[in-house]
């Protein structure tokens, strides 16, 4: 027995009367208070007060779900143009996770900012909680029978019901779960990240400002490989650009920015490790 393939989702946890619970949300915020636990838990590693992790954490949850939502409303215009209410609607889905990554990149600034802190070091206190999000929130589109990929006859495909599916492949039942591809991979990234917080923990051989440098470009070209490799059996409508779709620009971008984060981080520290020597 196939679990993906014999058992149908429904968007709906528990109705009581006109109120419904929906599984988005109730996967949306065990994503978050994960998220934050990770946090709470590398704070001290990275010289951090626990007490400013939860101001952090309740303004990195409000500002990402904005910018998720906003880019992707910006990215479906066409469709959110004609269906305004629909906006706000966001029990239904619809939260893009690049939007997420930039709006919480930016309050990470500002916090840090604020509170006279290293960038680098509130961002390596939070992005490893924003992977094990990742991990979690990945199975609410499980749930809204949404961002699946192509028609498969793989035994591990999702059942797409009719309604949920693009009008050019009515024909099809048993699409890839690129939701489960997503989640892994953010599993295995956290999982990577804690590690490697660990490792340099264990040599004593980074401040934490270096350390937050390392993890956040590390996560920028991990996540923008595999979140780039999975465009290439989705099927939902995107921008096209150069022959690529948007959200393989913005992950190309990231792999960029993450992969001259780290050759210029290494660089400096052989750099002084080599003049330490000559010393």
């Amino acid at each position: 027995m196939n679990v993906f393939h014999d058992f149908v989702p429904s968007e709906v946890l528990i109705r009581i009367g006109p109120i419904k619970v929906y599984w988005y949300g109730l996967i949306m915020v065990s994503a978050m208070m994960a998220g934050l636990g990770v946090a709470k838990s590398l704070a001290a590693r990275f010289k951090i007060g626990v007490e400013l992790i939860y101001d952090l954490g309740f303004w990195l949850i409000i500002w990402g779900i904005v910018g998720a939502r906003l880019y992707d409303v910006l990215l479906e215009w066409s469709y959110y143009s004609q269906n305004l209410w629909d906006i706000v609607k966001i029990w239904q889905g619809g939260l893009a996770i690049h939007g997420a990554v930039i709006a919480g990149l930016t309050v990470v600034i500002i916090f840090a900012l604020r509170h006279k802190l290293s960038f680098w070091s509130v961002a390596g206190v939070v992005v490893p909680g924003l992977a094990i999000g990742q991990a979690i929130g990945r199975w609410g589109n499980y749930f809204n029978q949404e961002l699946f990929g192509r028609p498969t006859d793989l035994p591990w495909g999702i059942f797409i019901d009719e309604v949920h599916r693009p009008l050019d492949y009515a024909n099809y039942s048993y699409f890839q779960p690129t939701f489960l591809y997503e989640s892994l991979c953010s599993l295995l990234i956290f999982g990577f990240l804690m590690w490697l917080i660990k490792y340099f923990d264990q040599l004593k051989d980074r401040e934490a400002k270096e350390l937050g440098k390392i993890v956040i470009a590390s996560y920028f070209i991990l996540f923008g490989l595999y979140r780039g490799a999975m465009e290439f059996i989705k099927i939902d409508v995107t921008p096209m650009i150069w022959g690529m779709r948007w959200p393989q620009i913005m992950s190309l971008i990231l792999m960029i920015i993450g992969g001259i984060i780290l050759c210029i981080t290494l660089g400096v520290r052989q750099r002084v490790a080599v003049d330490s020597r000559k010393i």
